[in-house]
């Protein structure tokens, strides 16, 4: 998983850095707030782990920013606060899990892997560039948080890459769920793409010369 770290104890934050990595996962990891909120609006991550009392914006705060940017991913804090009214704010907010400090690498863990296997926290948007983003919930495309309108197979054309950001799109997989197994030749299939581009107010639909098409995981 990529995972955001928002932890402004230095030796704390390279702990978990050090031993989420050495489990499998990339890590990213913030002092400040307002930092790790940059951060968030030119990329993509699977989960955010926030601390609560960081500098700059606190975890409770950053969770309502990216919220307000219809930005939607599982959330676990970990604190050492234990005002019940903090907990209840951070679940209101919708975190998936809550981790008192100190606690043990090893559960914190065990709670990231719950979150990677469990079907309750799919992703909802998925970051296509700077300013695009895809709402699979609604099948619509976003730019700047607002609908870019676009035809019908333009929309699908759009569904199946970003369902597969980072893999090559062959022409193949093209005919089945766009074009429903029509025997329809590749320049067509160019064509619609090219329209769909030139439609695009940021270039991230890439041309894989001889196999297909795809975008980049931001």
């Amino acid at each position: 998983m990529k995972i955001l770290l928002l932890e402004d104890e230095v030796m704390l934050n390279e702990s978990i850095c050090e031993y989420l990595e050495s489990v499998g996962h990339q890590v990213e990891s913030f002092f400040n707030g307002l930092d790790a909120l940059c951060a968030i609006k030119e990329n993509s991550y699977d989960l955010l782990i926030l601390d609560i009392n960081v500098p700059g914006l606190d975890g409770l705060a950053f969770l309502e920013k990216i919220h307000d940017l219809k930005i939607h991913v599982p959330v676990v804090y970990i604190s050492a606060l234990v005002d019940i009214e903090d907990i209840s704010r951070a679940y209101d907010l919708g975190c998936y899990d809550y981790l008192k400090k100190p606690f043990h690498l090893k559960e914190l863990s065990l709670r990231v892997d719950r979150i990677k296997l469990s079907s309750e926290v799919p992703r909802i948007h998925l970051r296509l560039s700077k300013n695009y983003s895809y709402d699979q919930e609604h099948s619509t495309l976003l730019f700047s948080n607002e609908p870019h309108v676009l035809t019908k197979k333009q929309s699908q054309i759009i569904d199946l890459l970003s369902r597969n950001r980072g893999m090559v799109v062959d022409f193949e997989q093209f005919r089945i769920y766009v074009w429903d197994e029509n025997n329809i030749d590749n320049a067509t299939i160019r064509a619609e793409i090219n329209r769909l581009k030139k439609s695009l107010k940021e270039d991230f639909v890439i041309n894989v010369r001889g196999m297909g098409y795809m975008i980049d995981k931001p």
